[in-house]
């Protein structure tokens, strides 16, 4: 019943469902329940599904039925999905009222594990819907990315890579998600310094066909060039350091030269108040009044 290439998941969903390989308990616990008393799991990682893919299997479950029974647990009203959410919502679409199932008892964590699991086994995840389900895990689970890692099978880098996915403005994760994006380019973009050329960059990238290598190679140009030092301050010459000095003890404040173009400059002189300027403008014998 459950797929054995578990994709290098570690313990792997097939140690949870264990007691649900064995074809007699299997069997003995099959019943059908009306498909309007279940519920999708409300720990659903996948977002998306692709609806000619469920357009095929609603045609084939009108014809044949549905062999594989999907999990549910009970709830405090109907049933809550465990696994099989595309059988569940293909037999809506193809007019079924009933759908063949086994009932379980998982707590909320166990639930969602499963949920996770299950979806990551699954080839046409994307990579949004798989990164959504590392971060489940994480915080509904209170694991670190190391014990996702560990728990999964994956490396930590694995895991982290497909994290920062999820920090990309909503417009590039609407490409990723739609195939414009390759998982590589959305990689590569996250590299940017200047977060905010992100949708433009990722535009061109579509715009232009450009690949991981050719991408990578202008972002390192972009960065190089924000990376550019500001230029230096003039050193002041010591005839402008000893002109400030001996005018900050004349006036008794910071007295700063500037020397601008063609030898033109101008005096900037410091004053704490009012009454401090007065003081200054007496010194200079300039008279208001």
């Amino acid at each position: 019943m459950v797929n054995k290439n578990n994709k290098g998941l570690g313990r792997g969903i097939n140690a949870i469902f264990q007691d649900i390989e064995d074809p007699d308990l299997e069997q003995s616990a099959v019943e059908d329940l009306p498909l309007e008393e279940i519920r999708p799991n409300p720990y659903q990682p996948r977002k998306t599904f692709d609806e000619a893919a469920l357009a095929d299997l609603a045609a084939s479950i009108k014809t044949t039925g549905v062999f594989q029974p999907i999990i549910v647990r009970k709830s405090i009203s109907g049933f809550e999905i465990i696994t099989g959410e595309r059988r569940f919502r293909a037999s809506k679409l193809a007019g079924k009222t009933t759908i063949p199932a086994i009932v379980r008892s998982f707590d909320d964590p166990a639930m969602m594990e499963i949920a996770v699991l299950e979806n990551l086994q699954r080839e046409d995840l994307t990579p949004l819907d798989e990164a959504q389900a590392y971060d489940t895990l994480i915080k509904k689970l209170n694991l670190t990315q190391a014990e996702v890692s560990k728990r999964l099978g994956k490396s930590r880098p694995y895991i982290a890579n497909y994290l920062r996915l999820l920090t990309l403005p909503v417009s590039v994760k609407t490409m990723l998600n739609d195939n414009q994006l390759s998982m590589g380019q959305a990689r590569t973009l996250l590299s940017l310094k200047d977060k905010k050329q992100i949708p433009a960059m990722a535009k061109k990238v579509v715009a232009e066909n450009m690949t991981v290598r050719q991408l990578e190679k202008l972002i390192n140009e972009l960065n190089a060039g924000a990376k550019k030092p500001k230029p230096k301050a003039k050193v002041k010459s010591p005839y402008l350091r000893a002109s400030e000095n001996q005018l900050g003890d004349r006036f008794g404040t910071k007295v700063n030269i500037a020397q601008t173009q063609k030898g033109k400059g101008k005096i900037e002189i410091d004053f704490g108040d009012p009454n401090d300027l007065n003081r200054i403008l007496a010194l200079l014998d300039v008279n208001l009044d």
